[in-house]
């Protein structure tokens, strides 16, 4: 089985408001996004499909093909519309960026031939994204940035070993990154409100348990957890896992991106964790 994805872009505006509720609890559970005139975004949309390869063509299916059904379909629905009052589904369901993704994916599934819809992705910005793929469940990502120092060294380990592992990194001032932290949620969008979680909620709970901690620290020396942890970024994945699950239920996985190259996914705990003889 192959994968591949396809990237377009569109336009559309939205207002999450319930019209039953007050302005003021509009204003309390959705915020700004409660305007009832809107805002808008550029979406980013991506598409990923899978099939067999065909061996006589090279190909799971024509590109041209996906094309057509998807902007089709985005060009009538979706793009450089107001959501709220210009698309039926949306009169009745909020158009939060998980509503949208679940539409698409309802909307796509099985729409194009020699191939099956195996994932849709949609960023509402560069800090906000949510999944669909089969099945009920959605996923909602939001995206957080943090600078810290660290030194790489292990109290496991000789002087030596840590120097020859770690190399420049165990320099004992440390160095430091710009991290960029991916903290995604899953479950089914509620029928009213049409969120997974709300974003002020994982905002305040990142902020207390991550931002505070962490950004514009140096690990070794200003925090508690890392004051015998080795503050690799593998582990450092683990520990915002282990402070973020107790106050995130729906938590499904922690991405952490150390540089633009290194790249760390953590999905909670596993039985595999290796340890030193």
């Amino acid at each position: 089985m192959l994968y591949l994805s396809r990237k377009m872009y569109f336009s559309a505006l939205h207002s999450y408001r319930v019209e039953e509720w007050s302005d003021e609890w509009n204003q309390q559970v959705f915020g700004p996004c409660s305007n009832p005139n809107g805002h808008g975004h550029e979406y980013t949309l991506e598409v990923m499909v899978k099939g067999k390869l065909n061996r006589d063509s090279g190909i799971v299916v024509n590109i041209t093909d996906i094309d057509k059904v998807v902007k089709s379909f985005v060009a009538e629905n979706l793009d450089g519309k107001f959501l709220n009052k210009e698309n039926d589904y949306f009169k009745d369901n909020i158009p939060t960026t998980e509503n949208i993704a679940d539409y698409l994916w309802k909307g796509l599934d099985g729409k194009i031939d020699h191939c099956q819809l195996h994932k849709i992705r949609l960023h509402e910005n560069n800090f906000l994204y949510s999944e669909k793929e089969d099945g009920q469940m959605v996923r909602l990502t939001r995206k957080y940035h943090f600078c810290t120092a660290h030194r790489l060294h292990s109290e496991q380990l000789s002087s030596e070993e840590n120097q020859e592992i770690f190399g420049k990194c165990n320099n004992p001032y440390g160095h430091g990154h710009n991290y960029y932290l991916e903290v995604t949620v899953s479950g089914k969008p509620d029928p009213v409100t049409g969120m997974i979680a709300n974003l002020a909620d994982i905002d305040a709970v990142v902020e207390k348990e991550i931002m505070k901690k962490f950004d514009h620290k140096h690990l070794n020396l200003d925090t508690e957890e890392f004051k015998h942890l080795n503050p690799t970024s593998e582990n450092v994945a683990v520990v915002i896992w282990d402070l973020l699950s107790p106050n995130l239920s729906n938590l499904f996985k922690i991405g952490l991106y150390e540089t633009e190259k290194n790249y760390f996914e953590y999905y909670g705990p596993q039985e595999d964790i290796q340890y030193g003889a």
